[in-house]
């Protein structure tokens, strides 16, 4: 990887941007947030429903950990250790917690990341949503010594994992079959968990994106896996299937927190391939027939929705808003942030249930697997964008 510059260029536009969109998650007054953002009631309306909804799903789990619940009844289904989206339940923990003040509420938060210990030395690049979704809002006011141990203990052996010559993270063998896959979902939260580690981190978050943004840019709609082959080839993937509805939310979030945690170390030439990128992969979702919340598998129009995708996409998109609005790109901020509260407004006033569940979400099209369910990352996702579009948390926070 030749694009990160050896001496970091501080003070420039991108850094700027870096600069400012940092903060933590609080409450502000209704006052406060109506000035600043403009949003409708319906947000905050969504916003208590959401918070009401993870305590109940708290005292419904106890120790384990939601996966996915039934439209229907509401019940979990839950594992012990997590999985790959034990990071976005103690993540939203930790969003209550940091809304609220409540000590009750942290310490569930903080008991919580405690247990995603099991992970750090797994062989998975998805430590990334993991230990960046459930630790990053635990440095708010007061931080917590805990996780930012398991962060960084994570991200050095992510680090560690990193091919040179492959130029990424492996998918690695932790839930069996290949290990030298290139998977989208490998990479939002691993870029700025590696980010985090000084300068060799930033040479390996920056070629792991890129590796990834290059593979999509292969096929069209983005495939989602490939496979290593010989002499730095990739062979193609059939699972996920291409036309996989969080195949470009994950590549746009990753390149979000790239854009923000990777520009002050880049030399212009790949900011700029980075911006490109980002237009790119938007560009059909700003689209006037553009669907707010796409189907699960993009040639199955008729199958199940898949609202985790739309509220992935949500976050985002406010996070590229605010990088755009920072750089003078503001034209193009007002669009992002337009689809962004329109993708909102969609899933809470037609998919969130009445006891705060956001359903529809698709765990598994082919598997026929919780095809219409209330999924974790999607409720993570969901009080994510909401909490960033009403102003409770700054861009960046997580």
């Amino acid at each position: 990887m030749h694009e990160i510059a050896h001496e970091t260029a501080r003070g420039t536009a991108h850094g700027t941007a870096r600069g400012t969109a940092h903060g933590n998650a609080r409450e502000k007054s209704p006052e406060q947030r109506h000035e600043t953002t403009g949003h409708a009631p319906w947000a905050d309306r969504a916003w208590a429903a959401v918070l009401e909804r993870t305590g109940q799903t708290a005292a419904e789990v106890g120790p384990r950990f939601p996966l996915y619940a039934d439209p229907e009844s509401g019940t979990w289904k839950t594992t012990s250790r997590g999985s790959w989206t034990g990071g976005f339940w103690a993540g939203l923990l930790w969003l209550r917690a940091l809304t609220s003040g409540a000590p009750q509420d942290r310490a569930a938060a903080s008991e919580c990341t405690r247990r995603l210990a099991h992970w750090t030395d797994q062989d998975t690049a998805t430590r990334g949503l993991i230990f960046w979704y459930g630790t990053a809002l635990a440095a708010g006011p007061g931080g917590d010594g805990l996780a930012a141990g398991l962060r960084e203990s994570a991200a050095r052996s992510c680090l560690a994992a990193y091919d040179p010559e492959r130029e990424l993270v492996p998918w690695g063998a932790a839930f069996g079959g290949p290990r030298m896959l290139a998977r989208v979902d490998a990479v939002p939260g691993l870029v700025p968990l590696l980010a985090g580690l000084g300068t060799a981190g930033e040479r390996a978050a920056y070629g792991h994106l890129t590796r990834h943004l290059t593979l999509s840019r292969s096929e069209s709609p983005p495939r989602p896996a490939w496979q290593a082959g010989p002499d730095d080839g990739w062979t193609p993937c059939a699972e996920p299937a291409p036309g996989w509805s969080r195949t470009t939310p994950w590549l746009l979030l990753g390149l979000a927190d790239g854009l923000h945690c990777l520009t002050d170390g880049l030399t212009s030439r790949a900011a700029g391939a980075l911006w490109e990128a980002a237009d790119r992969l938007t560009a059909p979702r700003l689209a006037p027939a553009a669907p707010l919340v796409s189907p699960a598998q993009e040639d199955q129009p008729s199958g199940p929705l898949d609202t985790s995708a739309a509220a992935i996409e949500s976050v985002a998109l406010l996070k590229l808003a605010a990088l755009a609005r920072a750089t003078d790109r503001g034209d193009e901020a007002d669009r992002l942030t337009a689809r962004a509260r329109q993708i909102l407004h969609r899933l809470c006033t037609r998919h969130l249930s009445a006891r705060g569940a956001l359903t529809d979400g698709c765990y598994d099209a082919a598997r026929g697997l919780a095809p219409r369910h209330e999924l974790i990352w999607g409720d993570f996702f969901l009080a994510a964008g909401l909490a960033l579009l009403t102003g409770r948390m700054e861009p960046f926070t997580a």
